[in-house]
Order: C-alpha cells, then sequence, then structure tokens
C-alpha cells in the first residue's frame, strides 16, 4: 500500500472549476439582486459538530476562484480534531464573492472532514493490534484523490487508487480466467515487474488454493472471525491478510484481533454522513 501525496493543485484546481461552472453556471442571481456591488464582508467558518477537519486548502482554492481578492485564513489544520462550535477558517473580501462560493466550499469540506471523521473512528477501534484501515474505489465519481486524501488525514491508508496501479484478481476474474492458477499465472507473467498480486477468496480453501498458487496477498470477502483467524494462519510468512466486506465499527475490533494485516471498509468513502460546517458572516 503506497502512501498517498496531497492531490496535485493542478487536480484541485480542476475539480473546483468543474463544482463552480455546476453551481454558479451564469452567475448568481439571488446575490446579484440583493447584495451591494461594492459590499464588503468577513466571515467565519464554523464546525457545528465534533470531527475531524479535511479539505481546508480545497475550500481556499474554491474561495480564490471565485475572486482572487478574498483573504482565506484557516484557523485549525487538515487532520484536526475540533469540537462543536469551533471556528476553522474565517475569510474576508467581496460580499458576493464570499456569498457565490460558500456552498461549493462547504460542500468540499463536509464531504472530507466527514470521511476523515468516520476514518479516525476506525483506526480507534483498531488502536492496539496490528491492523491498519484501508480504504477502496468506492469513492464518488471525479473526487477519487479527494476522499482519498481524507482517508488519510483521518489516519487511514488507501488501497490503490485505481485499476492501473495494483492487481487484484476478484470472483469474476477467476470465471472468466478459468479458475485460480490460470488467473495467477496469467498475472505473473503479463502484470509490470515487481507488482504485488493480490486475490480475492471466499473460503479457506480458496485461499490455500492461492497461496499453493503463490499469491502476494489475499483479500478475504465475508469470512467469518474464525474463517479468518484460520486463513491469517496458513498465510502466516507467506502473503499478506486483507479483510473485506460487512465491516462496521461494532465488528472492525473483533476482525482486527484475527491478525489480519489490513481491514477495507468501503463505507469510509460511499457512506461517510457529511460533518455539519457552517458559514457565518460576521462582518
Amino acid at each position: 500500500m503506497m502512501p498517498m501525496m496531497p492531490p496535485d493543485p493542478r487536480m484541485v484546481r480542476d475539480i473546483v472549476r468543474r463544482a463552480l461552472r455546476e453551481d454558479v453556471g451564469r452567475g448568481d442571481i439571488t446575490t446579484q439582486c440583493v447584495v451591494p456591488a461594492d459590499a464588503r464582508a468577513s466571515a467565519a467558518v464554523i464546525a457545528r459538530q465534533s470531527g475531524v477537519i479535511a479539505g481546508l486548502d480545497v475550500a481556499r482554492a474554491v474561495f480564490t476562484e471565485v475572486d482572487a481578492g478574498i483573504a482565506f485564513r484557516a484557523s485549525a489544520a487538515d487532520g484536526d480534531a475540533v469540537d462543536a462550535g469551533a471556528m476553522i477558517a474565517a475569510a474576508a473580501g467581496p460580499a458576493r464573492a464570499l456569498l457565490t462560493a460558500e456552498r461549493t466550499a462547504l460542500n468540499f469540506l463536509q464531504r472530507m472532514s466527514g470521511i476523515a471523521t468516520i476514518t479516525r473512528r476506525y483506526v480507534h477501534a483498531v488502536e492496539g493490534t496490528s491492523a491498519r484501515i484501508l480504504d477502496t474505489r468506492k469513492t464518488a465519481p471525479g473526487l477519487r484523490c479527494l476522499d482519498k486524501w481524507a482517508v488519510v488525514l483521518g489516519g487511514g491508508a488507501n488501497h490503490r487508487f485505481g485499476l492501473f496501479d495494483g492487481v487484484l484478481i476478484k470472483d469474476n476474474h477467476l470465471r472468466l480466467a478459468g479458475g485460480m492458477r490460470s488467473a495467477l499465472t496469467c498475472a505473473r507473467a503479463r502484470a509490470p515487474h515487481g507488482l504485488k498480486i493480490q486475490v480475492e477468496v471466499e473460503t479457506i480453501d480458496q485461499a490455500r488454493e492461492a497461496l499453493q498458487c503463490e499469491a502476494d496477498a489475499l483479500l478475504l470477502d465475508n469470512m467469518s472471525p474464525d474463517e479468518m483467524r484460520a486463513v491469517v494462519e496458513l498465510a502466516r510468512g507467506r502473503a499478506v491478510t486483507e479483510a473485506s466486506g460487512g465491516v462496521t465499527l461494532d465488528r472492525v475490533r473483533r476482525i482486527a484481533e484475527t491478525g489480519v494485516d489490513f481491514i477495507s471498509v468501503g463505507a469510509l468513502t460511499h457512506s461517510a454522513p457529511a460533518l455539519d460546517i457552517a458559514l457565518e458572516i460576521t462582518d
């Protein structure tokens, strides 16, 4: 699992511009009708819930994209845990621009902070074990780099970013390739040099077969804790193990105690509730 670096600023700028085109379109009609063109204002960005903050740099990019004259000052850092009521940033500048940027900036902040917050809960739940919490590719289309960066800020780690940077042979691959041995033989012959090969297994017998075929890693799909524990013993010193499927906060500690190396949790990115964050005009 390669550590992810912060998103490329050029990629963030492209995402921000697409989001603003979607939201603003031909213009913010309400603000243009109601707010004087020369008005200036200051605003505070407030976390209404306790949680882990993520996305401040993205929010800054939104405000400055709308108007370079907006000054955005963060009073928290990405990855910080904050209490409800905490001010996490301040913005000042042309009033119309502040209101036009508000919703898009908050959408990014709320989504990313929600992901970071739930990730931190999973990470805390497995403290004291050797298991690491991973994300998956179950992200919002077009926002993967932000979703996965939010996982990192919450203390989790990234699985492969996309289809291009890792070999993960799943059940449909096995069916179409003609079985475990055929799939692994082809993958070993055709995969880029040095790339690890992971196989999804649903039973202990499948895990044993994958190990006989020298898989580098096993994805234990929807196994019971007892089955996971048995596969961990089989794989010890031979392959990395990763639990996946049906992972909840209530179950994750029990899964970690089986000895698996990683636990992948799709809910980190596909079901994280947004953290309640608001922008309030202060002056």
